[in-house]
């Protein structure tokens, strides 16, 4: 059954739902018209972040429960719901910042914006903004968020520093979707009832152009290189095209009908959109600007969203509580996830970090002449410096040609004149230190340098430039040597 196009409104009240959870069609469509699409892009991808209550081990993504007022976070190398969290009423758009290890979700009954700390999955602020909002996108610092407030006429500039509005920019008539340019000079804004887009200049916070596109603009993405932006006409069957050298359209594109969510693989080759009319995902080439697939998904393909991976797309069927898995490479879907309750927007961050330990490596010498034998006795060092526990290294030291090494501490063996030394666990901002002897009657006089380096660890060593060390030692005659 065809649908008529999305008609965004400024609802400020909650609307009764029916028995079976969802909103009347001619209520959704007029609240949530575009709430689908400008989300797309302002975010480039699901949230990835790691779950307190089970711990992801791909990227996570964070889907926006509308009817559910919650965020469920998705480990997507499992493709499962591992937590939800509470935030405020009807979430609708999800933006990972990403500078600050927080994912922004829009309260589009609330007109707030919550703040998730991803390593804790806590709401750990909530911030004013303007009527209804719906979409929100981050400038590539992600020192600032661009919020679009669809029940009215502005979009609100949030500072992450401080989780503040910083600044209020007049647009057109119920701005829908944001997107911030891959340079951060220049946002765009869809103004759903002018089917216009309002062009931003993110240093003044001013409006420098309007563009005319489509009926009820929605969605709306920058491609990877910045030159194109595509905005999905929910009114109708089409996608605009922008020029962002003259801010003009240069093309535009027949797809399925309410188009709304639209985003761009990495390398901009593909660009995805939802067809939240028809139940399908279509797939344009962007080098011929035509559709080369058409995609079945679930009920009410809201947004659509590249994994890091680029290996997969995610669609959240809005009207079934679903999130479909499209596999890039056949263009089929692949899985289904279950368990949301309206899902809208969605959102990528990046795979919980691997594990990872510094190693320090220092060498010290302290000459021992008062013996029958005298020696030099090194102590090479491996310290530490976190984040994680080391659980094994090993570490060598390089002698002078036609030197030896005596007495080695446990661990330690000599081939040569190279020492090899492992060492087992070390605890964060903690130290091992492994001790040997090169007696001087081997050495010849002069400059005497010993070198340290950390050839293995595990866990990944981070800081490569520390990994050296090394002492020299200058024997005038065996019983008179002089060391740092």
């Amino acid at each position: 059954m065809t649908r008529a196009p999305f008609r965004p409104a400024a609802l400020s009240g909650r609307v009764a739902r029916s028995a079976s959870g969802r909103l009347p069609w001619a209520v959704w469509r007029r609240r949530l018209t575009s709430v689908a699409a400008g989300g797309a892009l302002a975010l480039t991808g699901m949230a990835t972040v790691p779950s307190p209550a089970q711990a992801a081990t791909g990227p996570t993504a964070y889907v926006a429960n509308f009817f559910g007022d919650t965020v469920s976070v998705v480990d997507t190398s499992t493709n499962t719901v591992t937590d939800s969290i509470t935030v405020g009423n009807s979430p609708v758009g999800v933006a990972v910042n990403p500078g600050s290890g927080h994912a922004y979700v829009t309260n589009f009954d609330e007109a707030t914006v919550s703040a998730i700390d991803m390593d804790t999955n806590a709401v750990t602020a909530t911030v004013p903004v303007g009527s209804n909002p719906l979409n929100l996108a981050f400038d590539p610092s992600g020192t600032h968020a661009y919020v679009a407030n669809s029940g009215g006429t502005t979009v609100s500039v949030l500072d992450t520093a401080t989780n503040t509005v910083s600044a209020t920019i007049q647009v057109g008539n119920s701005p829908n979707g944001v997107a911030v340019s891959p340079s951060g000079a220049t946002a765009y804004v869809t103004n759903n009832n002018e089917a216009t887009v309002s062009v931003v200049d993110t240093a003044t916070n001013t409006v420098t152009a309007t563009v005319p596109v489509g009926s009820s603009p929605t969605g709306v993405a920058f491609s990877p290189s910045g030159a194109f932006a595509y905005v999905t006409n929910s009114g109708g069957t089409t996608v605009s095209v922008l020029d962002t050298a003259t801010d003009a359209v240069s093309a535009t594109i027949a797809v399925g009908t309410s188009p709304n969510g639209v985003a761009f693989n990495a390398s901009g080759t593909r660009a995805y959109v939802a067809d939240r009319g028809s139940d399908d995902v279509k797939v344009i080439d962007t080098a011929t600007k035509a559709v080369t697939a058409t995609v079945p998904v679930g009920d009410g393909p809201a947004r659509v969203e590249a994994a890091p991976s680029g290996t997969v797309v995610y669609a959240t069927n809005v009207n079934d509580g679903t999130v479909s898995v499209i596999d890039t490479g056949t263009n089929a879907v692949t899985e289904t996830i279950s368990g949301f309750s309206g899902p809208y927007g969605v959102a990528f961050a990046a795979a919980p970090p691997s594990a990872r330990a510094d190693i320090d490596v220092n060498l010290t010498a302290q000459p021992r002449l008062n013996l029958l034998v005298p020696y030099l006795s090194y102590t090479l060092t491996a310290h530490n410096t976190g984040p994680e526990a080391v659980t094994s290294a090993t570490l060598t030291a390089k002698l002078p040609a036609g030197a030896g090494a005596t007495n080695l501490a446990y661990g330690c063996t000599v081939s040569g004149t190279t020492v090899t030394c492992d060492y087992g666990a070390i605890a964060d901002n903690a130290s091992v230190n492994k001790t040997f002897r090169v007696p001087l009657h081997l050495l010849h006089l002069g400059p005497v340098k010993v070198s340290g380096l950390r050839t293995t660890s595990s866990p990944t060593d981070p800081q490569p430039d520390n990994d050296t060390a090394s002492v020299t030692c200058n024997a005038v005659s065996i019983v008179l040597v002089t060391c740092p």
